[in-house]
């Protein structure tokens, strides 16, 4: 059984798309729909802009997002996956990709997230960092125990966890999770504490969005971020979209859920090899790859 899966923000790159809009008319097409929607050319960030102007958020977020469902868009009847996982912004192109969603709507949902998750980063001084090395409750128990903000926010595989918080409250737990042996502890360059109660301005906003917009049964399930698990079921897949803002993405846990249920083949749709290598280290024993296109 084979699963698509969609990474998040960071897997954005200087010139991401352009071979896609070059080489093939239906991309080109996908790609000024995008344009027209967004209001501004993003084509042109994407294809002749900086590292420095692709990390803008209401940039990142809709770049990655494109990248991700043209392919999808270009492979026609060709795709067909038994399952879809996307890892935080990656769950909107996967959502379009399993039928959930139109492509127009879950780019204006996209959009909207990154304006909103700008804004609510705002508010407060708040950022994020990775821990490596230690044990999943370690991590947990410690961010208890701090009197600040700061939670784990992405379970990415075993030995690698994302925190999440106030800017004081993720220094002081990285300076207490070293203490307890933590391999490294790196602070990570992002506008501020994602997947955190932080971002529940955001998330009010977004939910508003969310919840006026058509759902369609998909045509396979897709394991979302908040439960690790698998649905078909547009209103539980609306609710859950609107709590992941504000909760984990369980990375880890979706990848070894999906391998119980039979999945053995993870093909990765959009920029980069981010998910290959975070969903082998949790599992040597599946193939992984690249979406790559048929020939003309």
């Amino acid at each position: 059984m084979t699963a698509y899966v969609f990474p998040g923000q960071g897997a954005q790159y200087p010139g991401m798309g352009k071979d896609l809009y070059e080489k093939y008319p239906a991309a080109g097409e996908l790609f000024e729909k995008a344009n027209d929607i967004l209001g501004f050319r993003i084509t042109e960030i994407m294809f002749g802009g900086s590292e420095e102007d692709l990390r803008q958020t209401q940039v990142t977020q809709p770049a990655i997002f494109l990248h991700s469902v043209v392919p999808v868009h270009l492979l026609g009847n060709h795709f067909s996956p038994d399952a879809v996982a996307g890892h935080s912004l990656g769950e909107f192109s996967a959502l379009v990709a399993n039928g959930t969603l139109a492509f127009e709507d879950g780019l204006k949902l996209v959009h909207m997230r990154a304006l909103s998750m700008q804004k609510a980063c705002e508010l407060v001084p708040s950022t994020m960092a990775a821990i490596l090395g230690l044990d999943d409750k370690v991590i947990e128990e410690v961010c208890k125990q701090i009197d600040d903000i700061v939670v784990p926010a992405n379970y990415n595989c075993p030995g690698q966890v994302v925190i999440s918080g106030t800017e004081t409250g993720v220094y002081r737990a990285m300076e207490e999770l070293a203490e307890k042996g933590a391999k490294r502890t790196v602070k990570l360059s992002v506008g501020g504490a994602f997947h955190s109660s932080l971002m529940e301005p955001a998330r009010k906003e977004l939910s508003e969005a969310i919840a006026s917009t058509s759902f369609n049964k998909p045509f396979c399930p897709i394991y979302q971020n908040v439960t690790a698990l698998p649905t078909t079921d547009p209103e539980v897949i609306r609710q859950n979209l609107i709590e992941q803002l504000t909760s984990p993405v369980r990375w880890t846990q979706t990848v070894q859920n999906m391998i119980h249920d039979g999945i053995t083949r993870f093909i990765e749709a959009g920029p980069g090899k981010v998910l290959q290598g975070l969903i082998r280290k949790i599992d040597r024993t599946v193939e992984t790859s690249s979406l790559v296109l048929p020939e003309d």
